[in-house]
């Protein structure tokens, strides 16, 4: 059962047909529901989670909304994100530890329409941390387009 809503999903209809458009140009054609190289998806994953711990613990938001594609910087200014990131700010979560060890996906991370989705878990102790990210292709590399973190809870009476 996921803690907190944290959902910061770019508008990606327009956006994302230029985007393929252009990524087509760019990079070899992906068939629809690729299944990614498992240690691209681990680093963008990690460094995600490590740009929003920082950005938490500085109170700066500006590399993490660097770091997003086009639509994902237009939606989302640094007094949103930081708004967004409150929660996990004010309960001192530390997404740090999630460099230590592997995430575990829920199914495995795939490129449909040139977006990356990455879904998991990290089994941390005492409380384990839930991820949904989207990347969108972008000059052969890869840009946040959406974020899902937060803290898992489990479900009473189990």
């Amino acid at each position: 059962m996921w803690a907190g809503l944290l959902v910061l999903l770019a508008p990606v209809h327009g956006a994302q047909a230029a985007t393929q458009q252009a990524t087509a140009q760019q990079q070899p054609a992906q068939r629809p529901g690729e299944l990614m190289d498992r240690l691209v998806a681990d680093k963008l994953v990690w460094s995600t989670l490590i740009a929003i711990d920082q950005a938490n613990r500085t109170g700066n938001y500006s590399v993490l909304r660097a770091l997003g594609s086009e639509s994902f910087q237009r939606t989302n200014s640094e007094v949103q994100l930081a708004a967004t990131f409150r929660n996990l700010r004010a309960n001192q979560v530390d997404l740090s530890n999630t460099l230590i060890i592997s995430p575990i996906y829920e199914g495995a991370p795939t490129v449909t329409g040139g977006v990356l989705r990455a879904k998991g878990v990290y089994p941390l102790r005492p409380v384990a941390i839930g991820f949904d990210l989207l990347f969108e292709q972008n000059n052969g590399g890869w840009k946040v387009l959406g974020l899902f973190v937060a803290p898992l809870v489990r479900a009473s009476g189990r």
